[in-house]
Order: structure tokens, then C-alpha cells, then sequence
């Protein structure tokens, strides 16, 4: 599998930041370029080759290298496939729905890969529902092709040279390692003036994980919560909360130091206010610090969950929370939960140690009793009240029967009880409970 590795430079060198700047901004133009003309139909079918060659024939120039605004191209292009695959995701969904007959289904499936959908109305129409015109707002990237760089050691460190803006120099930037990067790299300037290195390596998977079946429930006090019982990483909401409340703080005393400089009429001391209290360097290296102490906790804890599991049913982490308001604090430190890094880790991980993981719809998965399948209790913060009066830990009840619904569907499919459509594979069936009316709940048992 492909993992990206990233580098940070090593006290970079300020006329070389101000070079490398204007270069990711003129690259930044031809990116907006390609966006503007092919970020939609126009460019359905085209190739970032074919783009190339139209723009060399026409004998367009732009004031970077040759190399460099090809690979912008090729870049570019590849983010607009890359969203209009998504809008198919999406698109597959509404065919089902809309086509019942198996042979119409698989029309519109062929015609919706091959990119023929451009000359059917149906397909046409569901495509702009789902594939908005793109534009870009990236200013401060630089794609290197593997062959367009060196590298070498000095100092203890390695160092790379790219090509610049005038031909025949190029900039060495150093690096903060020893091991020099390989393949096709991508420079990104960040607002701070540090420069990072993306680039990708190829990383053997394992088969270590372990042989059993377990449902996991996602939260806020910690990262995850098996089946078992058991939790992992417990301080996830700890620290969440921590930095949520000092941010609060942070910005509430930078917002009254802005008034303070927007407001006063002596030039001198709005501009020292702005240079020396409103900041973001120091800001952003206590962010980094703290994303990186999340995203490790994060990986331990599902590194944890393979540990004994060879199959993991989890929420679908993409879902929205759509309609629940739980106050301006809570609301708050949940805006800085951290489900993505979750999605990532558990898809990473699982890949690099054979293991599967089995996204289920996480309607009702926590309204339920997981003793009966049925939704008569009710959860009032970790505490799960049941009609019977027995008391559940609320995200063990949720994980039981995330579990619940994966085993019910796989002995389903196993008699041949649930249609298998051509789009999901049994260990990507997802629920649909969330379409059942609110006056049916009460007689709702999920999974079953």
C-alpha cells in the first residue's frame, strides 16, 4: 500500500521562501486555469495529456518551466477526476433508487463509467445535483517530478535541490532528516514561511490482526469503545475539551486587541498590536503539536482494536449529526472532534494489517437496547436507560449493536434473504433504517 511521508525544512532560508513563493503563486494561476475550463462537462473525457498538447500546439507560455506547469496540470486535472468519481458514488445511489430493472441498471451503470453520461438527460440531471463547477484556492503548492530534482547529504541532513524560476539555478532547500525523499514530490509553502515535503512510498501490508468479529462505537470522552467493553483512548475528550476552552479564551482576548488596534487612531501603536499580539505563528506551532498528539492517540487506540479483531463493524463516520443542538459549549468542542482522523486511522490501519472494516448506518444505534434490538430506552449522557430498568454503558451499548446489524445482515445475505446489488459488496451494505417513519420506531427492531 501507498502511504505519504512528510518532510519539514530545516530553518529554510528567507529569499528562498520569497522564490519558492512566487513560483507556487504563478502555478497557482494554472491550476485556476484548468479548474476554470475543464472543472466541469467541458472536461469530461480529457485527458491532462490531450489538455498538454492543445496548450502546446496553441503555443501557449506561462512564466514558470516547462516541467512545472505540466505536472500543475497533471495535478490539477487529477483532483477534478478524483471529484467527479465522487459525484458517481453518489450517482450509483440515485440509479438504484430510480431504475428498478436489472438490464436499465446496468445501462446506466456502463454509461456512468465510460463517461457517456454526458449524452443522457437522466444521467445528465443527477450529475449536476452531485458534481459542482470547482475552482481553486490552492496558491502555495509545487509538484517536482522525480526526475526533476537531486538530492544529497550535508551537514548530517539531507537536502534537495529544485529547479526555480530562472533557468539553469536551482534552490536547495535542507531537510529535518537524514533520509532523502524519492518519487514524485509536492511543495507546500504554509502560512508560517515553513516549507514541507509530501511524498509517497510503498509500504508492505501485514496480516497480524486478529481472528475475531467486534462492533465499535465512536465517541467524545474517548476514541473508541468496543463491544467488549473495553475503551481506548480515554483522554481523547480530555484533551479535546482543554484546548477547545483555551482557544475560547485565546480568541476572545485577540478579538478585544483587534478592536483595540481597528479603533485607535495612532498608526504606531495599531501596527505594533498586529505585529506583536495578533500573530499566528506561535498559534499555529501549538495546533500542529496538539494534532499530532491527537492523531497519535488516535492510531494507538485503533492499532488496539486490530489487535484482536479480524472484522470491525463501525459507524459510517460521514454521516452528519444534522439536526442536534446541544448548547454553545458542547456544540463547540464538537466541532473539533476529530472524526476524520478516526475514518482515516481505522481505514489505514486495517489495510496495513489485513484486517476489514464494515461500515454500518449509525441510525438508532444508540436509542436502542442492545439486549432486544429495539428502540424502548433511552441514553442520558454514558448511561443507557432501559425500559426494564437495567442501566447500560451507553457506548457499549451502541458498539453491541452496530454488531448486531452486521451479523444480521451477513446471515440475511447468507440465506439469500437481501438482494445483493451490483454496487456494494456484503461487507459494504450499509442499513437503512434512518428511512423508517417516526411513528414506526417504537415497533422498529434494528438488524432484524
Amino acid at each position: 500500500m501507498k502511504v505519504t511521508r512528510i518532510l519539514n525544512a530545516k530553518r529554510p532560508n528567507q529569499g528562498k521562501v520569497a522564490a519558492l513563493r512566487e513560483q507556487a503563486r504563478r502555478l497557482g494561476q494554472v491550476r485556476s486555469e484548468v479548474w476554470q475550463r475543464f472543472g466541469s462537462v467541458g472536461g469530461v473525457g480529457l485527458s491532462d495529456r490531450q489538455i498538454r498538447d492543445g496548450w502546446l500546439k496553441e503555443g501557449r507560455a506561462f512564466p514558470v518551466s516547462a516541467n512545472a506547469w505540466k505536472e500543475t496540470l497533471r495535478d490539477a486535472k487529477g483532483d477534478i477526476t478524483a471529484s467527479m468519481e465522487a459525484a458517481k458514488v453518489k450517482a450509483r445511489r440515485c440509479i438504484l433508487r430510480h431504475a428498478q430493472d436489472k438490464a436499465e441498471q446496468k445501462h446506466l451503470f456502463t454509461a456512468l463509467k465510460r463517461n457517456d453520461w454526458t449524452d443522457d438527460a437522466y444521467l445528465r440531471r443527477i450529475m449536476r445535483q452531485h458534481w459542482h463547477h470547482g475552482h481553486n484556492h490552492t496558491h502555495n503548492q509545487i509538484i517536482v517530478r522525480s526526475d526533476n530534482y537531486t538530492t544529497f547529504q550535508l551537514g548530517g541532513r539531507a537536502w534537495i535541490k529544485i529547479p526555480g524560476l530562472v533557468k539553469g539555478q536551482r534552490i536547495a532547500i535542507p531537510l529535518d532528516t537524514t533520509v532523502a525523499p524519492t518519487g514524485t514530490l509536492r511543495i507546500i509553502l504554509t502560512d508560517e514561511d515553513r516549507i514541507e515535503v509530501h511524498y509517497t512510498i510503498e509500504v508492505e501490508a501485514k496480516q497480524d490482526s486478529g481472528e475475531r468479529t467486534i462492533g465499535v462505537d465512536k465517541g467524545y470522552s474517548e476514541v473508541l469503545v468496543d463491544s467488549d467493553g473495553e475503551h481506548h483512548g480515554q483522554e481523547l475528550g480530555r484533551i479535546l475539551t482543554e484546548q477547545s476552552d483555551k482557544l475560547k479564551a485565546k480568541y476572545q482576548r485577540r478579538a478585544k486587541l483587534r478592536a483595540l488596534a481597528n479603533n485607535t487612531r495612532n498608526p504606531r501603536k495599531r501596527e505594533h498590536i498586529r505585529r506583536f499580539n495578533l500573530g499566528r505563528n506561535k498559534l499555529n506551532r501549538q495546533m500542529d503539536k496538539m494534532h499530532a498528539r491527537i492523531r497519535d492517540l488516535v492510531f494507538q487506540s485503533v492499532n488496539k482494536v486490530v489487535d484482536k479483531a479480524a472484522v470491525i463493524a463501525a459507524e459510517d463516520l460521514t454521516a452528519p449529526m444534522a439536526g442536534k443542538s446541544f448548547g454553545k459549549n458542547v456544540n463547540r468542542r464538537l466541532a473539533s472532534w476529530t472524526k476524520g482522523v478516526i475514518a482515516e486511522a481505522l481505514d489505514r490501519v486495517s489495510i496495513r494489517r489485513g484486517s476489514a472494516v464494515v461500515l454500518i448506518n449509525p441510525a438508532y444505534t444508540s436509542q436502542s437496547d442492545s439486549r432486544t434490538g429495539c428502540l424502548d430506552g433511552q441514553r442520558k449522557g454514558d448511561r443507557f436507560y432501559c425500559s426494564d430498568g437495567v442501566v447500560l454503558q451507553a457506548d457499549q451499548n451502541a458498539a453491541r449493536n452496530v454488531l448486531a446489524i452486521l451479523q444480521a445482515r451477513t446471515e440475511r445475505l447468507r440465506l439469500g434473504l437481501l438482494n445483493q446489488d451490483s454496487s456494494c459488496s456484503p461487507a459494504r451494505v450499509l442499513s437503512t433504517e434512518s428511512e423508517v417513519p417516526k411513528n414506526q420506531r417504537e415497533q422498529l427492531c434494528l438488524g432484524f
